[in-house]
């Protein structure tokens, strides 16, 4: 069972100063500038956080707005100190760190900054006496400049950006710099000049560089203890470098098998050479490399029994002369990871959902075309197996989804491993923050993408959800982007099914302000253009009955939405729809469950009162669709027209003494019996019709109404009607003169008969929606 804790308050205050800048920790000058306030102090551990929460918030929440002068708030290292920060993507540009080149920065992290140009590396060495690790990964502009700055203007006419390689950078004076990840850097860069004044690296990241010559490693072969060399195209020459540097305690050559051709295969003469060679090695990776056979022992020679890490049983020769398990061992992508015996405590590889969910966590950050195909992976186990580790495997796609808001295979890959992870068969193990999470990168990948298969499976993907409750932290933003999704001149069916679906159950049963919230975005215009192209269309699908009943939903006690839809010719599409489709019972049903909601509003029945109107639904008084619904809605609309009088029946035909007449055959046709497919959530409105002489037949629907519901389903509707007082009106009501005794003896025997006891707990919850939520059976994503 899933356990929520709560935010520490540190991390509470965090996200409160990070949405209130101005007023917590800084103030604007000239309403711009942001400024630290002058009696603040700020140690390390909470300048760090805020930065590096700040980057967190930009990348994943985007209801957060960033604020351009933020750095600027950490320019005086007198009030704040920063030491260890990690910047990523677009957010971070030159300026940014020019604000903050005074700070004593020991651990600078810069990730996909495709901003900075040369202009940071000179910042950068603001830094150099402090500074032990750095990463520029992604940064594939900071070693660009200008070329004549300000000069060059016939030139920026044919080369806009008038932009030269800097090839004079080197880290002359970082002395103290022990980790290094130049990941992705440009093609151009001489990295041997550029890293050569560095006398004691430790650690360093050369993925997607390549370089002929690898001698320049060796440099540091008593000091290296890791080194990354991922998608470099290998040769022996490589080979024999890596071998010399003896300190290596982690090496990864592994490559992207789809990137490019190889021609460096890996041989057990390889493999027998680094674990000969590196005695210190505790994890390798050599994922995605075409591996030869003669690595692997044979079927038959390997040890039957218990899968075992122990060096001397492995199902790969060379590692039987491991003086211990790996750590890690990376084999994704690689034959060798279906092997029954690896030697490590940790392998990643396509084989099982932990290889699999491995792969996921060592490759999500700085990886996301190997970790699309990882996650892909576990979508299939997801969909045809049991996920075993569900938590672990929920916060890594999320993670993914968050660190690559913008790769358009995580995302596709990500929302479609949610879509099952989420389902009710997990929904138990899942805590109530992690569910928040999903829904929140779900929004995200939505907002992010126009793309069909994104916006599905993240639509499918909140299907899983409790609607509304479990989506009314973020209602608002929820609602914005179905309606963006519902647009008309979308033309994928399944797509606006789902999010008819999912508008109609978030306005099913929430109270009247969000009904009226949601109606002001646009909802009811929303709906009545989708019913319009159906109509134009002569199609009555799915979409059609969901957004007739989304508008029955939205407009149930909220006159405010109901005069909306009288405005944008509702009674025009009603018409119409009843004319298109004569035998659409749900259709009707739901179309006069609406119509009934605008009669409720006492200033907008003038708009109903016509001839063409009252005969329609005079008409449907007989109406068989769908067991009594439309015959009952229509009567319930009829009913609310008659509260308000003979004087205000303006027209000649039909008369006011025929159409009572039909309603009464109507109601006394009906079974009082009938299972109803509508649900209430109030009785006001058909209350509101018992203590009248105005209208006796009136009165007869809503004490017909009222028998009904209580007697088919007491345990939900006597607590109900007690709740609102309707056994008092009732009883006042036998008494009442003008009622006819018909309505009397009805109110009698059942108010005689049910003694409604219901108790009310203080968890129930009555369902209020108009009507039941429509299912949805959707493809697969």
């Amino acid at each position: 069972m899933a356990s929520d804790t709560p935010e520490s308050l540190m991390a509470l205050c965090t996200d409160f100063c990070l949405r209130n800048l101005d007023g917590t920790l800084g103030c604007l000058l000239d309403k711009e500038t942001l400024r630290l306030h002058p009696d603040i102090f700020l140690p390390s551990e909470i300048c760090d956080r805020l930065v590096n929460e700040y980057v967190e918030l930009v990348n994943a929440a985007c209801n957060f707005e960033p604020h351009e002068s933020f750095f600027s708030l950490f320019s005086d290292p007198r009030s704040t100190r920063l030491t260890r920060i990690h910047l990523r993507e677009d957010l971070v540009q030159d300026q940014d760190l020019e604000a903050i080149r005074k700070q004593d920065l020991v651990e600078l992290y810069l990730t996909n900054c495709e901003k900075l140009s040369a202009k940071s590396l000179q910042t950068l060495r603001s830094f150099s006496h402090t500074l032990v690790s750095l990463s520029l990964f992604g940064c594939a502009n900071i070693f660009y400049e200008e070329e004549n700055p300000g000069g060059c203007e016939d030139e920026c006419l044919v080369n806009p950006t008038c932009q030269v390689l800097v090839k004079d950078f080197t880290f002359e004076g970082f002395s103290r710099l022990r980790f290094l990840n130049l990941g992705r850097m440009i093609d151009g860069v001489p990295v041997e000049s550029l890293l050569r004044p560095l006398n004691s690296l430790a650690a360093l990241d050369l993925s997607g560089i390549q370089t002929s010559d690898a001698a320049f490693l060796t440099q540091w072969k008593d000091s290296l203890v890791s080194l990354v060399l991922y998608n470099m195209d290998l040769s022996d020459d490589h080979i024999r470098v890596i071998v010399q540097l003896h300190k290596l305690r982690h090496l990864d050559i592994s490559r992207d098998r789809l990137s490019s051709y190889y021609k460096f295969k890996l041989t057990r003469k390889v493999l027998s050479l680094f674990v000969q060679k590196l005695g210190n090695l505790m994890s390798l990776d050599i994922s995605g490399h075409m591996i030869l056979e003669n690595c692997s022992i044979s079927k038959m020679d390997e040890e039957a029994g218990q899968t075992s890490i122990e060096p001397s049983k492995s199902s790969i020769m060379p590692f039987r002369a491991l003086k211990r398990p790996l750590q890690f061992l990376g084999l994704f992508e690689t034959s060798l990871c279906r092997l029954t015996h690896i030697p490590a405590y940790k392998v990643s590889g396509d084989k099982n959902e932990e290889q699999v969910l491995n792969a996921i966590e060592a490759y999500t950050e700085h990886r996301p075309e190997i970790t699309s195909r990882a996650i892909n992976l576990l979508f299939d186990i997801a969909r045809i197996e049991r996920c075993n580790q569900l938590l672990r495997a929920l916060k890594l796609v999320i993670t993914a989804l968050k660190c690559h808001k913008y790769d358009k295979n995580i995302q596709v890959t990500g929302s479609a491993a949610l879509f099952y992870l989420t389902n009710s068969e997990y929904r138990s193990e899942q805590s109530v923050r992690l569910r928040r999470q999903v829904i929140q990168v779900v929004l995200n990948g939505m907002e992010s993408y126009q793309e069909v298969t994104v916006q599905r499976n993240c639509c499918l993907t909140l299907c899983n959800f409790s609607i509304p409750e479990e989506l009314e932290f973020q209602y608002r933003r929820v609602n914005e982007l179905l309606l963006s999704i519902l647009n008309p001149t979308r033309q994928d069916e399944s797509i606006q099914r789902i999010a008819v679906h999912l508008c109609n159950a978030l306005v099913c049963q929430v109270d009247n302000d969000h009904k009226e919230a949601v109606g002001k975005m646009g909802f009811v215009v929303t709906m009545l253009k989708l019913i319009q192209k159906k109509l134009l269309d002569k199609i009555c699908d799915q979409v059609m009955e969901f957004s007739w009943s989304a508008l029955w939903n939205i407009t149930d006690e909220t006159p405010d939405n109901c005069e909306m839809f009288l405005n944008f010719n509702g009674m025009k599409l009603f018409l119409d729809c009843l004319k298109e489709f004569p035998e659409k019972q749900e259709l009707h049903r739901n179309m006069l469950g609406l119509l009934g909601n605008v009669a409720e509003v006492k200033e907008l029945r003038p708009q109903l009162m016509t001839s063409q109107f009252i005969s329609v639904f005079s008409n449907l008084l007989e109406s068989k669709a769908d067991g009594i619904e439309v015959s009952y809605n229509a009567c319930g609309v009829l009913s609310h027209i008659m509260f308000d009088g003979p004087e205000a029946w303006g027209i000649c035909e039909p008369q006011r003494e025929e159409v009572e007449e039909r309603m009464w055959a109507a109601i006394q046709s009906w079974d009082i019996n009938s299972r109803r497919n509508i649900n209430y959530r109030s009785f006001e409105p058909i209350l509101r019709l018992l203590p009248q002489g105005i209208s006796p037949v009136s009165q007869h629907w809503a004490t017909w109404a009222l028998y009904n519901l209580v007697s088919v389903y007491p345990d939900k509707y006597c607590p109900l009607l007690i709740k609102e007082g309707g056994m008092p009106l009732l009883r006042d009501m036998i008494k009442m003169a003008t009622a006819r005794q018909e309505t009397k003896e009805m109110a009698r025997s059942w108010t005689q008969a049910f003694h409604c006891t219901v108790a009310f707990t203080s968890g129930s919850k009555l369902s209020s929606t108009g009507v039941s939520q429509p299912s949805v059976h959707e493809k697969d994503p």
